[in-house]
């Protein structure tokens, strides 16, 4: 029996499992286990690797993208760049090896939807998620500024900040933070949303709910509005792939 799992906190909700399971059942995957483990800390890990031998690979999500680093005993190139993990393969000799297929889910599920004109973007929140999406902009040639709610070097707004020609100038908005989260879905991150036009492209990384009220006000504005399921997907398949090679 060989299992997988997703690591994280509060995260019941989770898509993961149900994907996986799923997609074992379809493809005939035999002997293969994927399920949920919510640690109340990351300390929590090792406890969880000496109780399920049979791991062989886990996802990483909130609030132990970064928190997760220490633990592992080797990390990919791409992933100590980014400098956050989101999938870690444990070898035949239990060693825990990092990687980032974030970056490549985000990347691969925005790029049918760029026009010429979007040149630079906001990306709100500085979380784990947040470095693999400014990573994937770096590499597409795309400007990007954070906002936070503090202000600290890498971060160039705070929301207070955040004026008309911020939104006006940056046409690609990503929401990295959990803000509008099922079940606080009456929740969104606090931006001059009047500002947005057609021509802006508002990316939200959360996928439950479908279309959260950051998307909704998007929408209200003719932009284009795209939700985090396809990143997941792609991320997912991509993690599948790294566990099995």
């Amino acid at each position: 029996m060989r299992k997988f799992g997703l690591i994280g906190k509060n995260i019941s909700y989770s898509f993961s499992e149900n994907y996986f399971t799923e997609k074992f059942r379809t493809e005939k995957i035999a002997d293969t286990t994927y399920h949920t483990y919510d640690l109340d800390t990351i300390s929590e890990l090792p406890k969880l690797l000496k109780k399920n031998k049979q791991l062989k690979g886990l996802n990483v999500t909130i609030p132990y993208k970064e928190q997760v680093v220490p633990y592992l005993d080797e990390i990919n190139k791409q992933a100590r760049k980014i400098g956050a993990i989101n999938t870690i393969k444990i070898t035949k000799k239990g060693k825990l090896k990092g990687y980032n297929t974030d970056y490549y889910g985000f990347k691969q599920s925005l790029l049918p939807h760029l026009k010429p004109h979007h040149t630079s973007a906001l990306i709100l929140g500085t979380g784990g998620a947040s470095k693999a999406v400014a990573y994937a902009l770096k590499k597409l040639g795309i400007k990007y500024f954070y906002v936070s709610r503090n202000i600290s070097e890498k971060e160039t707004f705070t929301y207070q900040s955040l004026s008309k020609f911020a939104i006006q100038k940056n046409t690609i908005i990503i929401n990295c933070t959990p803000l509008g989260t099922y079940p606080n879905i009456d929740a969104c991150p606090d931006i001059p949303y009047q500002e947005i036009t057609e021509k802006h492209l508002l990316f939200d990384l959360i996928y439950n709910p479908e279309e959260t009220k950051f998307l909704q006000f998007g929408k209200q504005k003719k932009a284009t509005t795209i939700n985090g399921l396809r990143m997941l997907q792609l991320q997912a398949d991509k993690s599948w792939q790294i566990w099995n090679k």
